[in-house]
């Protein structure tokens, strides 16, 4: 029971002390937006998703499972850890190919098919553990509840890139133009306008930049 206190224990730390925001506007942006920026040939700065408890964490933030199913996650990955190193290696392929398929749309250029490759394969796992279910008068999608499947925090994020990608609101689709940011949102403002992630963050850095540069000039 060490190991299971240990997993759990630790688990809530990373929770508590994850350094993420969701700002994207879609739960495929905002895992898109679990690096700390991008540098000039868009290669990932500061990481989020280094392990299976960082993924682990990121999902409980976006809501994608509770913290006691986060909890028996993370005592089944501390016994079974190649198997959750895998999984870190599928998102962040997943992760790097709907960066670079979502920054292809902004551009307005021709999308990687390897990407598209990758995209298509994570959602045919995910759809593979989707079922059809009756829920107040209605027909909805839903997960099949496997205990031991420590991918299942994965399946929802190409599910909802799939929902993004034939969508009217991939119109609004934007990059963040801070210096070595570069993460995606949907731009919502009502002017189209939107430059930045965070107002707060990119945006600020920008005007105390632009402030400094107007007092150097002559």
């Amino acid at each position: 029971m060490v190991t299971d206190y240990h997993a759990t224990g630790n688990l809530s730390k990373i929770i508590e002390r994850l350094p993420v925001k969701f700002v994207g506007g879609r739960l495929c942006l905002d895992f898109v937006n679990t690096v700390g920026g991008r540098d000039p040939d868009g290669a990932a700065v500061r990481d989020k998703l280094a392990t299976y408890e960082d993924l682990l964490a990121w999902s409980v933030l976006a809501g994608i499972v509770d913290r006691r199913r986060a909890g028996a996650l993370a005592r089944l990955a501390a016994s079974h850890t190649l198997e959750a190193a895998e999984i870190v290696a599928r998102a962040i392929r997943l992760r790097e190919a709907l960066y670079r398929i979502f920054k292809g749309l902004v551009e307005g250029g021709r999308l990687p098919e390897t990407d598209a490759d990758a995209l298509r394969g994570e959602l045919t796992v995910a759809r593979a553990h989707q079922r059809l279910a009756a829920h107040g008068g209605r027909f909805t999608w839903v997960f099949v509840e496997q205990p031991e499947a420590l991918d299942c925090i994965l399946w929802p994020v190409p599910l909802s890139a799939a929902e993004l990608l034939t969508s009217g609101d991939l119109a609004s689709l934007g990059q963040c133009s801070g210096a070595e940011c570069g993460w995606m949102f949907l731009d919502t403002s009502r002017n189209r306008r939107r430059q930045w992630c965070d107002m707060r963050d990119c945006g600020n850095r920008a005007k105390v930049r632009k402030f400094r540069e107007k007092r150097r000039q002559p």
